[in-house]
């Protein structure tokens, strides 16, 4: 009974938050711009405003992939939130990510079509980072499953810090935020215009859009974990982390998918592996 309360609460106040976490992102770049930006409730004006348009989609298919997009990421997050496996979480977020990029294909557009090759990049660019910090994980605490990690009394940021700084990257590809915002833009600035959301409008567009809400509700629950006791401290760096992530969006310039993938695989990859191999030499495992 206790569990379908948690899924239920989940289910209604993680967007709630996703879309005040928006809102919040939308003023504070706005104020770092030097502008006055938008109320903090635009995030949720705008979806009801895109939920009362007429549905329409360009492709049978596209309206399946944008719903599996979205029961994939509540999945994923609820997988979380009742501290279940990492290993299954982080399978989950990459078929969810599949999920998107299969529906920016089910269209004709060629913007939806760079976009989606685009999306592909950037889930070989996080997800090894990810299936290392499960890895380190189980090698830290000898479990893949979270509920360990928020009971064990050591943070895991004193053992996998390289791997921290490893996520931050990841989130901010997650984010979708420059240098990163390379398969769709918030602000349409790139060449692509939406990219893979391009040929989403309407109630679809407000599908994508709760999904991205509670996408990043997900990772900043990820960051949570690396201090998970005491919660509010693990909450506080994940808000830090959120802010850090605004910061660089508005002094970054948007770079390419080669240079993204390239520094994942040599920067992220690096020091998750020489983390895992720390933690296996210092256990004694070998």
């Amino acid at each position: 009974m206790n569990q379908f309360i948690i899924v239920i609460a989940t289910i209604v106040f993680a967007p709630i938050v996703g879309g005040l976490l928006f809102g919040i992102d939308r003023r504070i770049t706005a104020r770092l711009q030097g502008r006055f930006g938008p109320p903090i409730l635009q995030p949720f004006y705008d979806i009801f405003k895109l939920l009362g348009k007429e549905s329409i989609a360009v492709s049978n298919m596209q309206f399946v992939w944008i719903y599996a997009y979205l029961i994939l990421m509540i999945v994923s997050l609820l997988c979380l939130i009742l501290q279940s496996d990492v290993l299954v979480l982080v399978f989950l977020l990459g078929f969810a990510g599949v999920s998107l990029v299969l529906g920016g294909f089910s269209t004709k557009s060629p913007y939806s079509h760079f976009g989606a090759n685009r999306e592909l990049l950037q889930i070989l660019a996080y997800e090894p980072v990810l299936l290392l910090l499960a890895i380190a994980i189980y090698a830290q605490n000898g479990t893949f499953l979270i509920s360990e990690i928020v009971s064990h009394q050591q943070p895991l940021l004193f053992s996998l810090w390289p791997l921290f700084i490893a996520v931050l990257y990841v989130l901010t590809i997650k984010m979708r935020k420059s240098p990163f915002d390379i398969s769709t833009s918030h602000h349409a600035h790139q060449e692509i215009v939406k990219g893979i959301t391009t040929e989403y409008s309407g109630p679809f567009l407000a599908i994508y859009q709760l999904a991205e809400w509670y996408e990043i509700v997900l990772v900043l629950g990820i960051i949570v974990l690396f201090w998970a006791n005491p919660l509010w401290v693990g909450l506080l760096i994940a808000f830090a982390a959120f802010l850090l992530e605004l910061v660089v969006d508005n002094i970054a310039a948007r770079m390419t998918a080669r240079w993204m993938v390239r520094l994942s695989w040599s920067v992220g990859l690096t020091l998750g592996i020489l983390n895992i191999a720390y933690l296996y030499i210092v256990k004694g495992v070998f």
